[in-house]
């Protein structure tokens, strides 16, 4: 039972490590601010969880087969929390950098269409007393 969970878990660690791996690469491979910030934490998202999935498993297996030891559960409950905020943090802390990177200025490399900052000049005139 333990060589089997071992594999599973060493099989979901290899996924993890290639996924950030390829989160690293982007980082150096793509050409501006924003497709670097795109790479990265999508591949750092979800290598990551594939990381978290590895940590769940064993420490449910764990707790099934150790005879209930509630420092598995613990363990279990942590890594879920952590889980969880991973997935909310990184691709808010993801939009903040894009957003502060494009409010000073910086474009993207063919800056094709720019709708956050037509929504802005919109903005600007509706509150600069255009009224119908």
């Amino acid at each position: 039972m333990m060589a089997i969970l071992g594999i599973f878990v060493g099989i979901l660690l290899l996924v993890s490590l290639f996924f950030n791996c390829m989160g690293v690469i982007s980082l150096y491979r793509f050409p501006d601010v924003y497709t670097r910030l795109h790479g990265a934490t999508k591949c750092t998202t979800f290598g990551t969880l594939f990381s978290v999935f590895a940590l769940l498993l064993y420490s449910l297996v764990r707790f099934m087969a150790v005879e209930g030891e509630s420092r598995f559960m613990v363990f279990f409950l942590h890594v879920l929390i952590a889980g969880g905020v991973l997935l909310i943090s990184n691709p808010t802390g993801c939009h903040a950098l894009a957003r502060a990177a494009h409010r000073a200025g910086i474009l993207p490399e063919p800056a094709i269409v720019d709708a956050l900052e037509e929504k802005e000049r919109e903005m600007k005139k509706h509150k600069g007393g255009v009224t119908a």
